[in-house]
């Protein structure tokens, strides 16, 4: 049993989709602490040639809301909609743009109340198009507690998982492979190798973008022909 584990992003990028389908369940970690500044309710597209956020607003109340808890800001009205008006005005000519469009657009005009459920539907709408069945499991409805690597293994516990396959950023520093090879847990490390592909405008390619921006340039089969990752 392979999982992996991480925070639901707004329209996430290329590496985490492929991490989530490189496993058998992909956890969401929804019950931790809202992060600002994070990918949590933003995200990069392509423009003028450079990258340029996209962000959902959201209600600044605690700083210790759950992402679970966090509210999106409608105040004034159709600001989560205006997302997909800039999605037009840059992608409107990009060759698969018309194919994908309307469902996220459907998506980013419906009334949301919370961050998760715009979230949670802008995942599925990527992972039908990039055809990714991972299994979700949110981690609020999982018995764990703790934190960093006390967390992490609590929920490996809890799903059964003999493999986590874990990123190359911050968690590097507090997962300690010989602890959770003691309790019968392999760490592989996810070594995604972003593709390089076509995109509108002038060059230079910009990677690390949404990737929405992959499948309205050229739709999803690059993701499939992404390396894969490599063991700890």
């Amino acid at each position: 049993m392979k999982i992996a584990i991480h925070q639901p992003h707004f329209l996430p990028w290329l590496g985490y989709l492929h991490r989530m389908a490189s496993v058998d369940a992909f956890v969401l970690l929804d019950h931790v602490q809202f992060e600002r500044r994070n990918y949590q309710n933003r995200t990069m597209i392509r423009m003028n040639g450079a990258a340029h956020w996209l962000t959902v607003p959201v209600v600044q109340r605690s700083q210790q809301e759950r992402i679970s808890e966090k509210e999106i800001d409608n105040a004034g009205g159709g600001r989560v909609q205006r997302i997909a008006d800039t999605l037009r005005h840059v992608y409107a000519k990009a060759r698969h743009y018309r194919e994908y469009a309307p469902a996220l657009q459907a998506i980013l005009e419906a009334p949301h109340a919370k961050l998760v459920d715009v979230n949670q539907a802008c995942l599925d709408f990527l992972r039908d198009a990039f055809g990714v069945r991972t299994p979700l499991i949110r981690s609020s409805e999982l018995a764990v507690s703790g934190a960093k690597a006390d967390l992490v293994l609590e929920i490996c516990k809890a799903v059964k998982a003999d493999v986590l396959l874990a990123g190359m950023g911050g968690s590097r520093g507090y997962l300690d492979v010989t602890r959770f090879a003691l309790n019968g847990i392999c760490i592989q490390w996810h070594d995604f190798r972003h593709p390089d592909y076509p995109q509108l405008g002038p060059q230079p390619f910009v990677k690390g973008l949404s990737a929405i921006d992959m499948l309205f340039n050229c739709g999803p089969a690059l993701l499939q022909q992404a390396p894969e990752m490599k063991a700890a």
